[in-house]
C-alpha cells in the first residue's frame, strides 16, 4: 500500500525539474549553440550508442510519439546525418546509421556537453560536487523500477577518517526516525565509537564499512569484551534502509565472525532489543543464541534487553 502524497511533495518535485532544465540551459531551440533540440540531440546520442539501431527501439527507450520520431529521423536522412537500411529480419522495418557527417555532429555535440557538465562542476566546491553526484544516484536509484545493486558492487572494507563521524550520526537520526530514541542513543554510539577510536587493538579490534557504488550503508565493529577477553564484543550494527534486504547486514555479520575467530577469541557477545525484530532474525540466522534478558528504562522508551551469544570456529 503506497502513503499519500502531500501537495507539497509533488510541488518540490516540480519545482526542482523547473529549476535544473533552466540550470542546464535545455529549453532553448538549440541545444548548446548547436542546431539540434534537446530531442533530436537525444535521438543522435542513441544512434552513437546503439547504431545500426531500429528507429521503434529509438522510441520505446525515449518514450517518443512514432510519429514525431519519424520526422526526426527524416530530417537527418534529408541533412546526410543518417542513413536507413532495410532490415534483413523485417522487411517492414529500417536500420538505422549514422554517416560520417552525423557521427561527426554527434563527436561535436558529445564535446561541448562534456565541457558544458565540467564547467558546471568546477564552479563547485569539492564538498559541494561531491554532494551532488550523490544525490543523482540516489535519485537515479530511487527511480528505476525494481532497481537491485548488483552483488559486485557491495564492498565491505575496514573504517578511515570520516567514517566513524558518519556511523554516529546515521545511527542517531535512523533510530530516531523509526522508534524515536532520543540523545541518550547518540549519546552512548558517540561513546562507545570514542571508545574504540581511541583505545583500540588493532590486532584484536576492528571496525568495518559497507558500501554499495562506493556510498557508504552499514557498519559494524568488533572489540574484547570488558569483562573476558575470549569473549568478542559484535557493537553498532547498522544497515541503511536504502540497502536493506540486499545482504549488507549478514555480510558484515560474518565479517565479525570470521575476524574474531581468526584473533583468537572463543566466543561472540552482542547486546540488543527486543523491538530491533530484523536485526534479531539476523543473528539467530547466523548462529547467535538468546543468553538474557532485562528491562529498563533507556533512550526515552521502556525496553527489553537482549544479550546474543555464539561459539567461534
Amino acid at each position: 500500500m503506497t502513503s499519500e502524497i502531500a501537495p507539497s511533495q509533488v510541488d518540490a518535485v516540480r519545482a526542482f525539474n523547473r529549476f535544473y532544465t533552466r540550470r542546464i540551459d535545455v529549453l532553448r531551440e538549440d541545444l548548446l549553440d548547436s542546431p539540434y533540440t534537446l530531442t533530436q540531440a537525444r535521438v543522435l546520442f542513441e544512434l552513437a550508442q546503439r547504431e545500426p539501431v531500429a528507429a521503434h527501439e529509438i522510441g520505446q527507450t525515449l518514450g517518443l510519439d512514432p510519429g514525431y520520431l519519424s520526422r526526426i529521423v527524416q530530417a537527418f536522412v534529408e541533412a546526410g546525418l543518417v542513413e536507413k537500411q532495410r532490415s534483413e529480419q523485417d522487411a517492414r522495418s529500417f536500420a538505422l546509421r549514422l554517416t560520417a557527417s552525423g557521427r561527426a555532429a554527434f563527436a561535436s555535440l558529445d564535446r561541448d556537453s562534456h565541457q558544458a557538465t565540467a564547467a558546471m562542476l568546477t564552479a563547485l566546491s569539492p564538498l559541494d560536487r561531491e554532494r551532488l553526484l550523490r544525490a543523482i544516484a540516489d535519485a537515479e536509484r530511487a527511480l528505476t523500477p525494481h532497481a537491485l545493486p548488483a552483488p559486485q558492487r557491495l564492498r565491505v572494507r575496514e573504517h578511515a577518517i570520516g567514517d566513524l563521524g558518519w556511523a554516529i550520526e546515521r545511527h542517531a537520526r535512523l533510530y530516531a526516525d523509526e522508534y524515536g530514541w532520543n540523545h541518550e542513543f547518540e549519546a552512548l554510539v558517540a561513546t562507545l565509537f570514542a571508545q574504540f577510536a581511541t583505545r583500540r587493538d588493532p590486532a584484536r579490534e576492528r571496525c568495518w564499512i559497507a558500501e554499495i557504488d562506493g556510498e557508504r550503508v552499514g557498519c559494524v565493529f568488533v572489540v574484547a569484551h570488558a569483562g573476558d577477553p575470549q569473549v568478542a564484543q559484535l557493537r553498532c550494527l547498522l544497515v541503511d534502509p536504502r540497502a536493506r534486504g540486499l545482504g549488507v547486514g549478514r555480510r558484515l555479520v560474518d565479517t565479525c565472525i570470521g575476524f574474531a575467530g581468526e584473533a583468537g577469541y572463543a566466543r561472540m557477545r552482542l547486546w540488543t532489543n527486543d523491538v530491533l525484530v530484523a536485526a534479531r532474525r539476523l543473528y539467530e540466522g547466523s548462529g547467535f543464541v538468546l543468553v538474557e534478558e532485562n528491562r529498563h528504562r533507556s533512550f526515552g522508551h521502556d525496553l527489553v534487553g537482549q544479550i546474543w551469544e555464539r561459539a567461534l570456529p
